[in-house]
């Protein structure tokens, strides 16, 4: 494996850019409990993805347009497996009733949280790569199986319920009833309890682990650099927020979005299983991908949803059965 664009300095000035910036984010601009609305959310997506491509052209310019390109397909196909987890994100506030206003405060300690398991993730799958070689082969199959098992189930609902960490949760932790705010912890009666709120933090965490084994495997197919790996990982984590606030309207509306979500998971599977024999060139994948994602999207914009069939019309008055 090649030498790591990233020096102890990089991680360390990366690492603080990315606590001041969530310093910010949380103790200044929206210290506030509110709604967030689709502007505000238009303008943060915005932000996040500018800060992004700023990101990638300092990439490119102290360590060249491969190093760049890598980043940017990365950033790419995390960008692109995120809108999956907004799916999840809906199906959980939607079933634990959480109120508007409190989502913004769950999905930034979610991300917190992320941005710790993803480092640990990253660096524990790049040490296996330079040890075991073969381990990308097993990458490859599982993002392979995991494309078609996405594409297979694409139309299948999640339930919170059955998550096994609700379970352990709701027999081990005594909580409360009902929300108390945007507070995760409340004392009553002497007695220390969680609230809801901590449960949906806990099944948000838990989701974002099972996003994490598809979507970091899958950027190994692009670059073995852990740092272009991290890196690229986190701004696409950290536009996450915004990006939910900005789609959770219209994303059922997106109804082919898996598939072309699928197929992309295949193909890195396959550029991965594939490498010893053929060599993809990082433009051919970016290429690739995009295409994949593009057909989607406008696959679902132009081609309309089956039409519900209508409820039977009621007999009319004197017409019931005897």
């Amino acid at each position: 494996m090649d030498a790591s664009i990233g020096t102890p300095l990089l991680w360390a000035g990366f690492t603080l850019l990315i606590f001041l910036l969530l310093a910010l984010d949380l103790g200044v601009f929206h210290r506030r409990v509110h709604v967030i609305h689709p502007r505000e959310a238009f303008l943060w997506s915005v932000f996040w993805i500018c800060l992004a491509l700023v990101f990638n052209a300092g990439v490119w310019y102290w360590f060249g347009r491969q190093h760049a390109l890598e980043f940017f397909t990365g950033y790419l196909i995390e960008k692109a497996l995120s809108v999956d987890n907004i799916f999840v994100f809906i199906v959980i506030f939607t079933y634990f009733a959480v109120p508007q206003e409190l989502h913004h405060r769950v999905l930034f300690w979610g991300i917190l949280g992320a941005l710790v398991l993803r480092g640990i993730f990253i660096l524990a799958g790049a040490a296996l790569i330079q040890k075991f070689h073969w381990v990308i082969y097993v990458f490859g199959a599982f993002l392979i199986f995991t494309g078609v098992k996405l594409f297979l189930d694409r139309g299948s609902e999640v339930h919170p319920e059955q998550n096994p960490v609700y379970r352990l949760f709701r027999r081990f932790v005594r909580s409360t009833a009902g929300y108390r705010g945007p507070r995760f912890f409340v004392t009553e009666n002497g007695v220390r309890h969680a609230t809801p709120l901590l449960l949906v933090l806990v099944c948000i965490e838990a989701t974002d682990v099972v996003f994490a084994l598809d979507s970091i495997p899958a950027i190994f197919a692009i670059t073995r650099d852990p740092f272009i790996v991290y890196t690229s990982n986190i701004f696409a984590i950290l536009g996450l927020r915004a990006l939910y606030f900005l789609l959770a309207g219209i994303i059922p509306k997106f109804r082919f979005l898996r598939i072309g979500l699928a197929a992309v998971l295949v193909f890195v599977g396959i550029k991965m299983v594939i490498e010893g024999i053929v060599e993809i060139p990082i433009l051919v994948s970016l290429s690739v991908i995009a295409t994949l994602l593009t057909v989607s999207i406008l696959a679902s914009w132009w081609i309309p949803a089956p039409a519900a069939a209508a409820p039977p019309a009621p007999a009319p008055p004197g017409d019931e059965p005897r």
